[in-house]
């Protein structure tokens, strides 16, 4: 296994905002299963980073196309790459 850092952006989009819960919900249930290390919004609300621990990349698109961000076209994957933590 891997870790992997996503970072995103979002535009002001209410679809977003109105599938916050949702997506939400499937950060919790990932952070369960191991698969999500941490995640959370930039302070002013412009994006977020996720840490995800996944085989590879590809894992975690699927991850990433099984939140409710993406059926709603919710964010724009500024980064996305592979991470090696020292500390």
């Amino acid at each position: 296994m891997a870790r992997y850092v996503l970072h995103m952006t979002f535009d002001g989009d209410p679809a977003r905002l109105a599938a916050r819960p949702a997506h939400r919900e499937h950060l919790r249930r990932l952070k369960e299963q191991g698969r999500l290390v941490t995640a959370g919004p930039w302070g002013d609300d412009t994006g977020a980073m996720h840490v995800y621990e996944a085989a590879d990349e590809a894992e975690v698109r699927d991850i990433l196309r099984d939140d409710p961000y993406t059926a709603v076209n919710g964010y724009e994957i500024v980064l996305l790459k592979e991470w090696t933590p020292i500390l």
